[in-house]
């Protein structure tokens, strides 16, 4: 039998301060929207030219999944995000699996972010020693979702607005440079989104390679024990994943407009970020620095988000443990009232950019991010349909089973496409939260708990 537990009265928790667009934001923030232009090269060569198809198709995907998350949320209006569901739902003992797994996504990202603005630096002052770069950037990022969460959301819209309003001016640069003839000549056109000899599985390649930039509307529950009202979180992960999933879209049609083919990119933009080449091409000089201040704007933004979500989530798990691991992770600062260990531990991983390269960290993260949205699916259909037995006709079934079992079909399609590197470190990764969990539980001798935050 599960135990769940609330916390005691008098002792510190999360504060609630977090409105809807404040979570949208953070949401947005984590997806980074100028990634469409950093991939746009390596996409479009995948796809056979038809990136817009892949980001639709990626984005009918999340969708499914989106939809258990908010579930999931409403019935469990905790932090912990998948981790919290599956312990809840199914055992405390795999849910600490699961969220280990997640930890593979969410720990990462934080330190991919630092590695790009290492590399932004390097470019602008190369005799800079890196690490100083690393050193810096991570402090300031540590510090401000330390002191507080108010504080880091509106860092953090401030940041997202800029980088729309730069897509925003890029899709008129855009729209003017195609009525002058460049590219396809219009808009208004299906080549950018099918044309003859595109191969579907080619365009299920590409969208397994961009349902990664859709990352950031599951680390909106890591902020349920901070919005104001918990009923906005369902809310804030439909909206985040349809505005970026509508970013993505309107900005890839547009950019493969221009592009129909990529024959003419240079070799860096087809193996790395094809953003600057994009941008000079649509417009010059000045725009190019503008974008990719845009884009170095969206990188900030996803590490406030990231490494203010990921704290969460080994703030959850800390909560819930017991020794002094479990103390130090689920300590709360009684001042700013954010888990101020957490926050600390992820600056310090985040350091790990000094001497990491990005191709290493970057085929770790996937591995995570597609377990976590498996189990969520699947929590799903053993909460609903299976626990409260709500299965009593069409309707039931078709939303506590079918619907969340589509979610876990498209994701094991996608494990199908997760390349070798990522599937040999995600497993060994595994291994190690096996071997932890084995040690933790004393070989299951000892019961883990849930502790569910608030009352409720």
């Amino acid at each position: 039998m599960t135990q769940v537990s609330t916390a005691s009265q008098g002792t510190t928790q999360l504060a609630r301060t977090l409105g809807l667009w404040s979570i949208v934001g953070l949401g947005l923030g984590y997806m980074t929207p100028t990634v469409i232009f950093d991939t746009f090269g390596i996409v479009s060569t995948e796809t056979g030219n038809v990136v817009p198809a892949a980001y639709l198709l990626a984005l009918v995907v999340m969708l499914f999944t989106a939809v258990s998350y908010g579930r999931m949320t409403v019935a469990f209006p905790s932090a912990g995000s998948s981790y919290t569901y599956t312990s809840a739902t199914m055992s405390p003992n795999l849910g600490f699996l699961i969220g280990w797994a997640a930890l593979l996504d969410y720990l990462l990202l934080p330190l991919v972010n630092a590695l790009i603005i290492r590399s932004y630096m390097y470019s602008f002052f190369p005799d800079v020693p890196q690490w100083t770069w690393v050193v810096v950037y991570v402090a300031a990022i540590t510090a401000l979702c330390l002191f507080s969460m108010t504080n880091t959301s509106r860092v953090n819209m401030v940041l997202v607005v800029f980088e729309v309003v730069l897509i925003g001016v890029f899709l008129v640069l855009a729209g003017k440079s195609l009525m002058d003839g460049m590219g396809n000549g219009t808009i208004f056109s299906t080549q950018p989104i099918w044309h003859e000899g595109v191969d579907p599985k080619l365009v299920m390649t590409g969208a397994t390679i961009v349902a990664f930039s859709f990352i950031g509307f599951d680390a909106i529950t890591m902020y349920t024990e901070e919005a104001k009202d918990s009923s906005t979180v369902p809310k804030a992960i439909l909206l985040s994943l349809l505005i970026g999933g509508a970013i993505f879209f309107v900005a890839a049609w547009f950019t493969q407009s221009l592009f129909p083919d990529v024959s003419g990119f240079s070799e860096e933009s087809l193996e790395n970020s094809a953003l600057p080449e994009i941008a000079f091409n649509v417009g010059g000089h000045l725009f190019k620095i503008l974008l990719t201040s845009a884009a170095f704007a969206a990188t900030m933004a996803s590490s406030l988000a990231s490494h203010a979500s990921v704290s969460r989530l080994l703030y959850v798990m800390g909560r819930n443990g017991r020794g002094p691991v479990g103390r130090f992770f689920g300590h709360l600062h009684p001042s700013f009232q954010t888990p101020s260990y957490a926050i600390v531990f992820v600056g310090l991983v985040s350091l790990l950019a000094i001497g990491f390269n990005l191709d290493f960290v970057a085929s770790l993260i996937n591995f995570g991010a597609l377990i976590a949205f498996t189990f969520v699916n699947l929590t799903v259909i053993v909460y609903f349909a299976y626990r409260r037995r709500e299965v009593k006709g069409p309707a039931q079934i078709f939303k506590n089973v079918i619907l969340p079992g589509i979610g876990v079909a498209l994701t094991v399609v996608m494990w199908l496409h997760l390349s070798a590197e990522s599937t040999r470190y995600g497993i060994i990764w595994f291994a190690i939260g096996i071997a932890v969990l084995l040690w933790i539980t004393r070989f299951f001798r000892r019961r883990l708990s849930i502790n569910m935050g608030e009352a409720h």
